[in-house]
């Protein structure tokens, strides 16, 4: 194992000058370019979708797996990933997980069948969950605590808000070529990260002040495979209802499995020595509040995004980068304001931001509900899409912040992987939704394009209240006195997908 002491045990007062220096920014290359990848996953099969949809004959029921899997990968093993880094070492781990994520995408790429394709989304959302979390964590134990640190936070926030404009702007521009170039142009970029990371990535003591000598190892994997199997059998139930009914053996079946999957896992967790989830931070106003609201925020963002490359690229035949350039506006607002996100918070505090920034993405979606035939991207997408990322700058790095304030220091670690991974199971719900409402509302072939757009509403509306739970959400934290809600979010904290704080594997 490769290891500098420079890099896993600076001095805190003194800044390291020559080739310690180097050796940091090189750090900083691997942890915020993977950083850059791990949030550009969650964008980058958006606008992919109709044509991956079209090539192999899938309908959008079974397309939407190429979003919802990598999100119930990122979900569900959000916190099984920090207890498995905790137990093994950073280092191992983390340059595992960059292998796993290349050979996933190359799978990914060649793959013809669905089953394969979903299998491969799942797995570089668990490699995702192995790093994002992970690289905060080196950056706070590599670097000397002052201006040397904080300039590796700013740029590794820059990066990881950056990732989804860069992922919607990447998927339109592959698609145009072949839509498998989305899923495979991670894999060179990844691989070469990786051989960086071979002498750069410090080393850890695995399980350090983690377990007594002799003390088993406990992963909780019982918890996490329920959990991550409750959430793939509850979309993919949610997906077959169209087809199949809420009665039919496929559909009703998969929902009953979610059903006992879930109380199996609340039944593994409480009785787990060492539980993945604990159920008493569900007691905690902030952190359920900001949950419901992230989770709310970003699955109906989600959903608008699936129903809108639906209705351009399907509907009005536009091409895929200019599809992808009209759904940036709700994207770009958020990375050009990352690294302003913590003097908001410090300024406005975390509840009023929360809920002011909920009402402007529902106004949007309540504007586009007006939408008509000719769909006219100036008077109902654009605004929609502006008012959609207005709210993200305002609310989701106080989200963010507001999620774990209350919340002792040992238990934020766990708290922030509980909130991660509820704001991934609105990205993995929410758009399973659309795509359902959008097939079971699709006119009979022959049908007029206005009759194709009004199909369409039902999802909106869904998406519309979706919003609205956010909303209320945010609402139920404002309080008289002003809240200040703590400190200012690191690292991609304001990033849909991102994950903001190491876990602490208890």
């Amino acid at each position: 194992m490769r290891s500098s002491s420079s890099a896993s045990t600076p001095s805190s007062t003194a800044a390291p000058a020559g080739a310690s220096a180097l050796r940091l920014w090189g750090l900083l290359f691997v942890l915020a370019g993977n950083m850059l990848i791990d949030a550009l996953e969650v964008s980058v099969t958006v606008v992919a979708l109709p044509s991956i949809g079209a090539d192999l004959g899938l309908p959008l029921t079974s397309a939407q797996w190429m979003m919802t899997g990598f999100a119930i990968g990122f979900g569900g093993l959000m916190l099984f990933g920090g207890r498995v880094v905790a137990l093994l070492g950073r280092r191992e781990v983390y340059l595992a997980a960059l292998l796993g994520f290349a050979a996933a995408s190359v799978a990914g790429a060649f793959a013809d069948g669905l089953w394969l394709l979903v299998a491969t989304r799942v797995v570089k959302g668990l490699c995702a969950a192995l790093t994002a979390p992970t690289g905060l964590a080196i950056i706070q134990t590599a670097y000397p605590a002052g201006p040397l640190r904080d300039r590796a936070l700013s740029v590794y926030t820059l990066f990881g808000a950056s990732g989804f404009t860069a992922g919607l702007l990447l998927s339109g521009v592959l698609t145009a070529v072949d839509w498998r170039l989305t899923l495979a142009f991670p894999a060179p970029v990844v691989l070469v990260l990786f051989l960086c990371g071979l002498r750069l990535i410090p080393g850890s003591d695995p399980g350090a002040g983690r377990r007594s000598r002799g003390e088993p190892r406990r992963y909780d994997v019982a918890g996490a495979a329920t959990c991550t199997a409750g959430l793939l059998t509850l979309v993919g139930g949610i997906v077959s209802v169209p087809t199949h009914g809420w009665t039919g053996l496929r559909s009703g079946g998969l929902l009953a499995a979610s059903v006992l999957l879930f109380a199996a896992f609340v039944r593994v967790e409480r009785r787990a020595p060492h539980p993945l989830v604990r159920f008493a931070f569900l007691t905690d106003g902030p952190l359920a509040r900001s949950a419901l609201g992230a989770a709310a925020l970003n699955g109906s963002y989600l959903g608008l995004l699936f129903v809108l490359t639906y209705e351009l690229q399907t509907l009005h035949g536009w091409h895929p980068l200019r599809a992808a350039l009209a759904l940036l506006p709700a994207a770009v607002p958020l990375a050009a304001t990352a690294l302003l996100s913590g003097r908001m918070v410090a300024a406005f505090g975390t509840a009023r931001l929360i809920a002011v920034g909920a009402v402007l993405p529902l106004a949007g979606y309540l504007w586009q509900l007006r939408q008509s035939w000719p769909l006219d991207y100036a008077t109902a997408v654009l605004p929609t899409t502006l008012m959609v990322g207005a709210g993200f700058v305002l609310s989701f790095a106080a989200l963010n912040t507001q999620a774990t304030s209350r919340l002792a220091p040992l238990d934020r670690g766990a708290g922030s992987g509980l909130y991660q991974s509820a704001v991934q199971a609105g990205a993995a719900l929410v758009p399973a939704l659309v795509a359902a409402l959008l097939v079971a509302h699709r006119p009979a072939v022959g049908a007029s394009p206005e009759q194709f757009l009004a199909a369409c509403r039902p999802a909106l509306v869904l998406v519309a209240a979706v919003g609205a739970l956010g909303l209320l959400a945010g609402a139920a934290g404002v309080r008289p006195r002003r809240d200040r809600g703590g400190a200012a979010p690191v690292a991609a904290a304001a990033t849909p997908g991102a994950s903001p704080e190491p876990k602490s594997g208890e």
